[in-house]
């Protein structure tokens, strides 16, 4: 049985882009599956995601309201906005920013407690892996700051609970945008931690979703997995010698939170495809759906183009948020013979898996 896994990246309101792409892939899946009421819930069995990628794949796996792939999108049509929207005095304290983040948090908590209300992360309806850097320390002797993975599997089984508002809001934490988030666990209030955007850490969460996935029974490896890790766009940005030789601190600021977070997905990449080589084609299985053959194990990265929006984290005009869902349609047009093969693919994966239930009542 093949282990799914949907992974999303970082990238602020730049996430409408995949959430366009995954409205597209949810679709093929309710018309292949002749069910209207098919989510994405239903097909993939691990949900990973940092930052704004982490909000998405919560809002698909978060119970009593399972979001369908349209109504996770309207979220960030339909608030982005006011998430995103510093008003004078927020202008005027930060002095421009230099002085404070760029934008109060209100807005987001507002937001992301609206959406989730007091979902804890046991009660999530699907395994989950979602990215967060904890800059104060476990409380352990040696106390380090430290990369934090929040799953479902250990919020049941070693008591590691936290409300998802609150988790949300420490991986979506970006440096200068958003002040950092001061979360307790559920069942620990003594337990704190203050979270930072996971983006400073695995901007692209999928190297994360494979060590997890690692811990479930049956999966002993890439070759039982199946991967669909989406990222949110990108223009990247090169530097000459004359440009960069220079720059001192304030030079090198902002520019190296873009590196760092475009550096960190493009590792998680190579790593990847490192992995997914290291089984023999001649070795994977392979099924035939309506006359197509797939390879198994899949690695399918989508890197989506941008087309004309803007690559800003954060630019909630009017005109980008139409250009934003239309680059997610247009990115959901390219791909669309992709999204074909794995929709097909999770199909017949899940048609498998129900076969092999019934056979063991």
């Amino acid at each position: 049985m093949t282990f799914k896994i949907l992974s999303i990246d970082g990238g602020g309101i730049r996430g409408i882009i995949p959430g366009q792409i995954l409205v597209s892939l949810e679709n093929k899946l309710k018309k292949k599956s002749a069910n209207s009421n098919a989510c994405l819930s239903d097909y993939f069995d691990l949900f990973a995601g940092t930052s704004t990628g982490a909000i998405l794949a919560a809002a698909y796996i978060c119970p009593g309201k399972n979001f369908s792939a349209q109504e996770a999108v309207d979220l960030y049509l339909n608030e982005g906005a006011n998430i995103f929207y510093a008003d004078i005095w927020q202008k005027i304290t930060s002095l421009g920013n230099w002085n404070d983040e760029k934008y109060s948090a209100k807005e987001l908590e507002r937001v992301l407690h609206e959406a989730f209300g007091e979902t804890k992360l046991s009660d999530l309806v699907k395994a989950s892996c979602f990215v967060a850097y904890d800059i104060k320390g476990d409380g352990s002797k040696n106390n380090q700051p430290r990369p934090i993975i929040f799953t479902q599997h250990d919020a049941i089984v070693n008591n590691k609970d936290y409300k998802m508002r609150d988790l949300l809001r420490g991986s979506s934490a970006a440096p200068t945008y958003f002040e950092a988030a001061n979360i307790s666990a559920v069942n620990n209030p003594d337990k704190n931690h203050v979270l930072i955007d996971g983006g400073v850490v695995a901007n692209d969460p999928t190297l994360c979703a494979y060590s997890e996935a690692l811990k479930f029974e049956g999966v002993n490896g890439i070759k039982d997995m199946m991967i669909l890790s989406l990222g949110t766009g990108n223009d990247y940005e090169s530097y000459t010698h004359d440009n960069v030789r220079n720059w001192g601190k304030i030079g090198w600021a902002k520019p190296m939170v873009d590196i760092s977070i475009d550096a960190s997905s493009q590792l998680t990449q190579y790593h990847m495809d490192k992995i997914t080589s290291t089984v023999e084609i001649e070795g994977r299985e392979k099924a035939k759906v309506d006359q197509v053959e797939f390879e198994s194990p899949i690695y399918c990265r989508i890197q989506p183009e941008l087309y004309g929006a803007d690559v800003s984290l954060d630019n909630t005009s009017a005109e980008n948020i139409k250009n934003l869902k239309a680059a997610g349609i247009k990115n959901a047009e390219v791909f669309d013979k992709k999204l074909d093969r794995i929709a097909d693919i999770l199909i017949l994966s899940k048609n498998e898996s129900l076969k092999a239930q019934s056979q063991q009542l």
